[in-house]
């Protein structure tokens, strides 16, 4: 065998010299760490899914979900009660619960620059049930801050409209115009408020009467009346007087360019009812008979302009179309997506 060519070694002795690299190597391992390849980072997730982007023309707009009701009383809410028949089957129709009917609560965005303006407030985070209260934390997660919030539009005042612009009785936006009608403001403030035409349980209106009270006081510095078709955040919303639900009850149209968006407020509680019969109305209306005949020109008007629309209490993010359906209407969502 030629010198300097390496010997063949045994099996005794090639077996150690390989066991002795291996507890080499893991020493090495140890002293080094284990230098293990990178584990990929972890998926980010969006947040819980109660916000959502979109545009109206130019403007940027979001629908934050403030939470959700759920009225056991079902269709016993829905008037005329000889039509509740009818009603049910609408619903079995649909495959809607009949246990109950679920309120949404959606509060509506818009954003200028780096102005804010909100169409109602919801409950308010403060709010005790959990499944209210949602809007401070949307507001959040869209990076707005309370001090950026310039306009305020109170539809009306009732609870789930009005408590949010409160927050432990100070004012939630400090620097907001909050706008309503004169109606509005004077029904509550009036010696004694009227709901001899609604048909909701009385007993917890002078406390609701007294709330709303406490809450203008909080806020009576902010506070501004408005006229119906007044033009209000740089031009962008015109107020619509659309009385019925409240004596001051308000709905509002948001245009940028060629593009507009009517924001419906409490015309309508339920994306089937109200809808496929415009005489239907629910208990919490204070005048019934004025709140169908708002309804009938609303979505008249509405359904001949094709309008995008904006459902407070309608499935959220509440987005979609007023369409004409016989003599009747339809709620048509609107198809959205995350994506840009």
């Amino acid at each position: 065998m030629p010198l300097n060519q390496p010997q063949p070694a045994s099996r005794r002795e090639f077996l150690g010299a390989a066991a002795f690299a291996l507890a080499g190597l893991a020493a090495m391992n140890v002293r080094l760490g284990a230098q293990e390849a990178p584990k990929p980072a972890p998926t980010k997730r969006p947040p819980n899914p109660f916000v959502y982007k979109f545009k109206i023309g130019e403007i940027e707009a979001f629908s934050i979900s403030d939470g959700h009701m759920l009225f056991r009383e079902g269709l016993n809410l829905m008037w005329p009660e000889a039509d509740r028949p009818v009603m049910k089957d609408v619903m079995v129709l649909n495959r809607e619960r009949l246990d109950a009917l679920p309120l949404y609560v959606n509060i509506m965005g818009l954003k200028i620059g780096n102005e804010v303006a909100l169409i109602d407030a919801g409950f308010g985070e403060r709010h005790p049930n959990p499944n209210f209260g949602w809007m401070a934390e949307g507001l959040r997660q869209v990076g707005v801050t309370p001090d950026q919030v310039v306009a305020g539009f109170l539809s009306h005042s009732h609870s789930d409209h009005l408590d949010g612009f409160v927050d432990r009785d100070k004012p939630a936006f400090p620097n907001a115009k909050i706008y309503l009608l004169q109606e509005e403001y004077d029904f509550w403030r009036g010696p004694n408020p009227d709901f001899s035409k609604s048909k909701r349980d009385k007993k917890p209106l002078p406390g609701m009467v007294k709330t709303v009270c406490k809450n203008f006081d909080i806020l009576k510095d902010q506070l501004v009346i408005v006229k119906d078709g007044q033009k209000l955040f740089h031009d962008a919303v015109e107020v619509i007087a659309a009385p019925g639900h409240t004596d001051g009850h308000a709905c509002f149209e948001i245009r940028s360019g060629k593009e507009s968006l009517v924001h419906i407020s409490d015309v309508v509680h339920h994306h089937l009812l109200m809808f496929e019969n415009v005489g239907w109305t629910v208990a919490m209306d204070h005048d019934p008979e004025t709140a169908v005949k708002t309804r009938k020109k609303l979505f008249t008007r509405m359904a001949a302009n094709k309008s995008r629309a904006f459902g407070f209490h309608l499935p959220w993010p509440g987005i979609g179309t007023v369409v004409a359906k016989g003599d009747q209407y339809a709620w048509v969502p609107e198809r959205w997506s995350w994506g840009s």
